[in-house]
């Protein structure tokens, strides 16, 4: 057999995943204990020049919430935010090039992701409905946005609570350890997403461990 043309090999970044303790997660978000008294933190939104934005405003977009359904078909992870009704693929089990639409897998060790994004107006709270463990791929801001994979680090949540991702730091929806799971959303009502595409500009995926560390 001969070998695959090294120019089309796949190109993987290998996420450290850590446990969630006040420690670990400080500067990426908070511990949620409870959805419905847990308040979104709202960011007032940047001035675009040197005149500052008026005491009071740039805070009244409001708050949304819905079901946030992560579901994997296959190989292919799909993200239902029902809050903003917005709908993605957020990741593969294998090679994406190989990955397949139908059929289960016993046990998935990780998923390989190709982007991020970070919301400028507020955090986001997640909160696992049915008690699953989940993952969280995060990375702090970052100066002018230069956000690299060398950046991130995968939070494993073990399902008895819920975090608020804070405003600015850059996220995927969170990784179900099973093969779905529902949260309960809330986040601002702007949704405003500034986005990095590994694969465009880096030429690379991310692969986040799923299994306990």
């Amino acid at each position: 057999m001969k070998s695959p043309d090294a120019r089309n090999a796949l190109k993987i970044v290998d996420v450290p995943l850590l446990p969630v303790t006040p420690q670990t997660f400080e500067g990426y978000g908070r511990i949620v204990k409870s959805f419905g008294d847990e308040q979104v933190e709202i960011v007032p939104w940047p001035a675009r020049g040197h005149r500052r934005v008026e005491p009071g405003t740039g805070t009244g977009g409001g708050i949304t919430e819905g079901d946030f359904v992560m579901r994997w078909q296959g190989d292919e992870l799909h993200a239902h935010n029902h809050a903003v009704d917005g709908q993605y693929v957020t990741g593969w089990a294998c090679d994406p090039r190989e990955a397949r639409r139908e059929g289960t897998r016993r046990q998935r060790e990780f998923v390989l992701t190709h982007e991020a994004n970070y919301h400028p107006d507020g955090g986001q709270v997640f909160f696992p409905r049915e008690g699953k463990a989940f993952v969280a791929l995060l990375a702090k801001p970052t100066p002018d946005d230069h956000v690299r994979p060398e950046d991130f680090v995968a939070f494993y949540c073990p399902g008895d609570f819920g975090i608020q991702i804070l405003p600015g730091v850059w996220h995927q929806p969170l990784f179900p350890v099973e093969d779905e799971m529902t949260f309960d959303d809330k986040q601002g009502a702007v949704h405003a997403c500034v986005r990095v595409d590994f694969v465009e500009e880096f030429g690379t995926y991310l692969r986040v461990p799923l299994l306990k560390p």
